[in-house]
């Protein structure tokens, strides 16, 4: 596939942060994904996010799976490391990397098919051991590249484009991770730009295994009336819960609305998305009330959205184990054969 690139040159004006780069020098190549794809929103908000932010774009290290989402990182931060794996194995390949070398910013792009079929193992073990990542999910409950089959997150009871009824009951990612140990979990809408770019820059921040679940509408396979994963059932039932953006041959749908307040946005084929903003008296800290309030929404018919939980005392992978502080790759020869009597000595220790 031939990707287009963007020309190299910017406007003198344009305005630079402390670094030094331009919002330009955080972007990637041309989109060559569905025109109104929630995933580009997400790729806008992460390029605003890292360049409000003032991460120098090499010390970025992006990883992905398989799938339309997994495609994304080719469209923002173009000068950071990037890794595309196989399907559903992102995060073990991101471990390594991790382990390897701390010093760089980790962040994981994945879908909905990519981390809760195939890679849901591999999810849930990346989340208990508090790999310190911003692992992004796309989610829009259907499998893009191959013509728009259920995903493991579609809703029991929505409906596909063409009229097949799902009789599973869907994966909640955001639950899975809480119950896991994830120490930031949050969820988020691809249209609600104002919700999402903080909660990018906090997870971003956080020093331990962070997820973002943001519900982002395929406009091809899954934009039609019965879907729980449309523009407009996401805008009827957004309680602080669901993500909506842009639809084909439509203007981009945008949600800004109050926290603690509910909107109802009609979509171009006449359904209605109810989305609703967590209150400013939520209290992210408590695992258990977490839960219980994304079941409760879940029952309302809502999706939750904003930051549902936060550990603020989390500890990392490389806290866990110990390691050295100078990052894995810097050792020299010394430090990592420490020779043969030292060696003897541990295997002893061993039996």
């Amino acid at each position: 596939m031939t990707y287009i690139t963007k020309p190299k040159l910017h406007h003198p004006s344009l305005q630079k942060n402390s670094v030094g780069f331009t919002r330009r020098d955080y972007e990637g190549r041309i989109s060559t994904l569905c025109a109104g794809c929630g995933h580009d929103s997400i790729s806008a908000t992460i390029v605003q996010a890292c360049y409000e932010l003032a991460i120098e774009p090499h010390r970025v290290a992006k990883l992905s799976g398989i799938g339309c989402s997994s495609k994304a990182p080719t469209y923002f931060l173009g000068s950071s490391h990037g890794f595309n794996t196989v399907h559903g194995r992102m995060p073990s390949v991101l471990t390594g990397a991790y382990l390897a070398n701390r010093d760089l910013t980790y962040m994981g792009v994945s879908g909905d098919g990519d981390s809760a079929s195939i890679g849901l193992g591999q999810f849930a073990h990346v989340m208990r051991r508090g790999v310190n990542m911003v692992y992004i999910v796309m989610n829009n409950g259907v499998y893009g590249l191959t013509k728009g089959q259920f995903s493991a997150t579609a809703d029991k009871g929505s409906v596909a484009k063409k009229g097949a009824v799902n009789s599973d009951s869907g994966i909640d990612l955001a639950s899975l991770a809480i119950l896991m140990g994830a120490t930031f979990v949050a969820r988020s809408f691809s249209g609600d730009k104002r919700q999402l770019v903080p909660l990018i820059k906090a997870a971003i921040s956080h020093p331990g295994a962070a997820i973002l679940d943001v519900i982002s509408p395929c406009v091809a396979f899954n934009n039609h009336k019965g879907s729980t994963r449309s523009y407009d059932y996401v805008r009827e039932h957004n309680e602080a819960v669901n993500s909506l953006d842009f639809i084909t041959g439509q203007a981009p749908i945008e949600a800004d609305y109050a926290p603690g307040s509910t909107v109802e946005i009609m979509q171009p084929n006449g359904v209605a998305l109810r989305l609703a903003k967590i209150a400013p008296d939520y209290d992210p800290s408590d695992k258990a009330a977490a839960l219980g309030y994304i079941q409760e929404k879940e029952r309302a018919g809502e999706i939750a959205t904003g930051l549902l939980y936060l550990d603020a005392q989390p500890r990392d992978l490389h806290a866990n184990l110990r390691t050295t502080r100078t990052p894995l790759n810097e050792l020299d020869e010394p430090d990592l054969c420490p020779g043969s009597a030292t060696l003897d000595k541990i295997n002893a220790s061993l039996r």
